[in-house]
């Protein structure tokens, strides 16, 4: 197997994690979101302004808690995750966070990448003091629920619909990350 492994994202993992995200976005929302919206959030001037986006969170995130980490397979990135404080109004930030986004190239997929990422999130987020953390999903993302379902993760009741030309639906989930006593 190759060397696998999780580390934070440096300024020149920007277009590698934004040709991922598109990627990953093309494959697993594909059935999920209007095709005109899909096209917007992943067409050549959307993938330009990711790599902007992701390599400014890099260089000048808007707190020390919020950080972009990249999973690796021989020195390629194969994956990320975003976390920050928690911005919804139920919850306080100081003990919550949210997983912005985990993805994993969709030829990487399967290979424990997501598992290290989401790991080294709540590992981050331990030593920060958080106690939940909390992620918007598709309400019809079965990969993405059912991944984090097996990581002891449940809906909380929350949903909210994006305009995104024609209504879709999305549910919160949420686990505690507190360590066993």
């Amino acid at each position: 197997m190759a060397d696998v492994g999780v580390r934070p994202a440096r300024r020149a993992d920007a277009a590698a994690v934004a040709d991922i995200q598109v990627r990953a976005w093309r494959q697993g929302y594909r059935d999920l979101l209007p095709a005109a919206a899909l096209e917007r959030v992943t067409g050549p001037e959307a993938r330009d302004a990711w790599r902007e986006q992701w390599a400014a969170s890099v260089s000048a995130p808007p707190s020390p808690r919020h950080r972009l980490l990249v999973a690796v397979a021989s020195d390629l990135v194969v994956g990320f995750a975003a976390h920050a404080p928690a911005e919804d109004p139920d919850h306080d930030p100081a003990a919550a966070a949210e997983l912005l986004t985990l993805l994993v190239d969709p030829v990487h997929a399967r290979a424990g990448h997501g598992s290290r990422l989401l790991a080294a999130t709540v590992d981050l987020l331990r030593e920060d003091a958080a106690e939940t953390l909390i992620t918007w999903a598709f309400e019809g993302d079965r990969v993405l629920r059912g991944f984090l379902a097996t990581a002891g993760w449940a809906p909380d009741g929350a949903a909210r619909t994006l305009d995104m030309g024609e209504p879709v639906r999305q549910v919160r989930l949420h686990t505690d990350i507190r360590p066993a006593p």
